[in-house]
């Protein structure tokens, strides 16, 4: 099975049934089995954005397997340092650093994202762009 990386987007999406990108990140899941990965970042941004309720579906969610969480290290920290400076202009936010470094950890390329501008714009340290899948 692949691995995907998943941004904070789809994540609340998924636990938001208002969300417009909703039905699109269901249907994406449901048609195209994978294995998410993301980071402790993205939880935490996605937690601050969801509610009550919506918080802990996520959790359980996550503790179900639903999404393989990492933790950066001190040198993907330092890595998220050099990205946070050369995208200062966009600007990149901690989870969208924390995602390269994620990507180029475990050698994955495809991302499911809502935040198409800046992922198209991010390169991996390898010159790689990102495959968004939706």
């Amino acid at each position: 099975m692949r691995n995907i990386v998943v941004d904070t987007g789809p994540v609340v999406a998924l636990f938001r049934r208002r969300d417009k990108h909703h039905a699109r990140v269901v249907r994406y899941l449901r048609d195209n089995p994978c294995l998410l990965v993301t980071t402790c970042h993205v939880v935490t941004e996605a937690w601050h954005l969801l509610s009550g309720p919506a918080r802990l579906a996520m959790m359980r969610w996550i503790d179900a397997g639903g999404a393989a969480v990492f933790e950066i290290d001190a040198e993907g920290a330092k890595r998220m340092l050099a990205l946070l400076a050369k995208y200062r202009d966009r600007p990149m936010d901690i989870a969208d650093a924390s995602l390269v470094v994620l990507a180029e950890r475990i050698g994955v390329n495809e991302i499911l994202t809502i935040d198409r501008a800046d992922f198209d714009v991010y390169r991996l340290s390898n010159g790689g762009r990102f495959v968004q899948v939706i």
